[in-house]
């Protein structure tokens, strides 16, 4: 269940996974690299790898590639390496050049750094670590908050931030497009983002009653778990794949505070309740129903 990001227990330094130390940056900027003969060609198990250019005839490129072996590509196969002072660039719409082999091998190399999230103009691209790293405490929405997006490192909160300083600024409403295949990270990030607006749209003040009931706040995160209960059911490819499409609208007072939140659903995926595929289950709710955990339900 997402709850407003606040700090408990250890608040660990969060810099592993949102900087690239100067040391690496070094190594990185280091790299030999000739313009005219460094180049990326197609690979059936890597996708691309990187070639070295021996000879050009007509419309084919002779390239070097590891393993010492030498091939004949077609011109068009053929793509160009950016500077390695683009390396790990965290803005890939900024590279020299844009294409399919240097897109992957960033977000690659990126990732291998313990740096899930990359910008590509206007989009975030985040790829699903499938751990739990300290990216979403109260330290790194403090790190956050009030900044611009080329102040910080690429973060689901700066996007979030960025989307509640122009709802503010600009007095209209902002909308957020969370995509991906199954799996990737949707419902996750998803809850990140309204844990983060929950915790900086939090009244700032609550008095002796207030205290005692459940916080604006805490209700608008905690439809969650009764929204994943279901909708949400087991895949081959992801045990909590969400099996229903959500339109989220958070609503603010005039001063920024949370002031209420509705959410609708579609696109329900019906025919599972009562057939799914080998290796797949129905809808979580009915396997917690069934589980004897709540007393006089069974």
């Amino acid at each position: 269940m997402p709850k407003p990001v606040v700090q408990v227990g250890d608040d660990p330094d969060p810099s592993e996974w949102l900087f690239i130390s100067l040391e690496q940056k070094r190594i990185d900027q280091s790299k030999p690299y000739d313009a005219k003969k460094a180049c990326w060609v197609p690979d059936e198990k890597e996708g691309f790898v990187l070639g070295e250019i021996k000879a050009t005839k007509g419309e084919l490129v002779t390239v070097g590639i590891p393993g010492g072996e030498t091939k004949d590509f077609k011109k068009d196969l053929v793509g160009q390496v950016n500077p390695p002072k683009y390396e790990k660039c965290e803005d890939m719409s900024n590279l020299t050049y844009l294409n399919d082999a240097s897109v992957l091998h960033n977000l690659r190399e990126r990732y291998r750094a313990k740096l899930i999230y990359t910008y590509s103009g206007l989009f975030c691209v985040v790829i699903n670590p499938y751990k739990r790293w300290p990216l979403y405490t109260m330290r790194v929405a403090k790190m956050y908050r009030g900044k611009r997006r080329n102040e910080v490192p690429p973060h689901l909160f700066a996007v979030s931030d960025g989307a509640y300083v122009n709802m503010l600024t600009n007095h209209e409403n902002q909308s957020m497009l969370i995509t991906g295949e199954s799996g990737a990270g949707k419902t996750e990030n998803t809850k990140k983002v309204i844990a983060y607006f929950a915790t900086i749209g939090a009244s700032s003040k609550k008095n002796a009653d207030e205290e005692k009931k459940i916080s604006l706040e805490d209700q608008v995160v905690q439809t969650n778990p009764v929204l994943e209960a279901y909708g949400n059911a087991k895949t081959v490819r992801n045990d909590n794949s969400s099996r229903f499409g959500k339109f989220i609208r958070i609503h603010f007072t005039g001063s920024g505070k949370l002031g209420g939140a509705d959410i609708e659903t579609y696109l329900l995926e019906k025919a599972r309740v009562i057939s799914q595929q080998t290796l797949e289950r129905s809808y979580h709710i009915f396997y917690q129903m069934m589980s004897g955990s709540v007393k006089g339900l069974k």
